[in-house]
């Protein structure tokens, strides 16, 4: 009956339109933005009555902006280069333990992607603040990795666990350490799933707003912080052309992990 499913036309015209539906959904609160950021208006107004390129001008002329930006794109990096190795280092310990140690490890380290955002960012704030580490990158940066690291996680347990463990046993008889069978072995095996976690967690720094709004300030704001601010304090357009240019990135970075994943 399964097999017979696929090629009912009838079946399929159903499915894709439902499927079409539930995207268009999905899609359409995101794509109103866009004409937004358009508008000539001061104000934000669907549909625009004008057409214009001013509040891009006004995002890429601000040194505001522009410095917010830089720290997004700065934490985004730092994050990925530090939560995905940290990420591939604790789902390795993970497959070979296995049992209960490895439930527990993996409980521990999906606990911030379950907890709620506020109470992670009060939490943080007074872990940070003991240390000093409040409106400093490094504070930010720590509040990013925590949340980056399970979403890594969730992309390499299950590449991990197709994983042929005898060509690093094979390894490992033969003299090489552990660093050189994971860089040799390990690494060249999983890049897909690597770019893929990669990917991810740049994303879950890059869209990280509550943390931010409690650790970062200064020059250290990130650009969904000075987001914030900017909508609570008035009314600016140019949050509009900030939403699509954020939309049209994470667009490609999803693109891009979808080609890499079926090549």
């Amino acid at each position: 009956m399964l097999e017979a499913y696929p090629q009912n036309r009838l079946a399929r015209i159903v499915l894709w339109s439902f499927a079409a539906l539930v995207m268009a959904f999905l899609m359409l609160p995101t794509l109103v933005v866009v004409p937004l950021s358009f508008s000539v208006s001061n104000l934000l107004e669907f549909p625009p009555h004008a057409y214009s390129l001013r509040w891009y001008e006004n995002f890429f002329g601000s040194a505001t902006w522009m410095a917010a930006l830089r720290t997004s794109l700065i934490l985004g990096t730092l994050t990925a280069l530090i939560a995905v190795p940290f990420a591939l280092l604790a789902c390795i310990s993970m497959n070979r333990l296995g049992g209960k140690t490895a439930a527990t490890i993996q409980s521990v380290l999906l606990t911030p992607s379950i907890t709620p955002g506020i109470l992670l960012a009060i939490g943080l704030f007074f872990v940070l603040a003991a240390q000093r580490l409040v409106e400093t990158l490094f504070g930010v940066l720590v509040g990013h990795v925590v949340l980056a690291v399970p979403v890594a996680c969730i992309v390499l347990l299950p590449a991990l666990a197709r994983f042929d463990w005898n060509q690093v046993q094979a390894a490992r008889s033969l003299g090489a350490n552990w660093a050189r069978a994971i860089g040799g072995i390990i690494v060249p095996q999983l890049q897909i799933s690597l770019l893929s976690a990669t990917l991810m967690a740049f994303l879950t720094s890059l869209d990280e707003s509550v943390i931010s709004i409690f650790v970062a300030s200064g020059r250290n704001s990130t650009m969904p912080k000075l987001m914030f601010v900017s909508l609570r304090d008035q009314i600016d357009p140019t949050i509009a052309a900030i939403s699509t240019l954020w939309t049209v990135i994470v667009v490609v970075v999803v693109l891009i992990v979808a080609l890499r994943q079926k090549s």
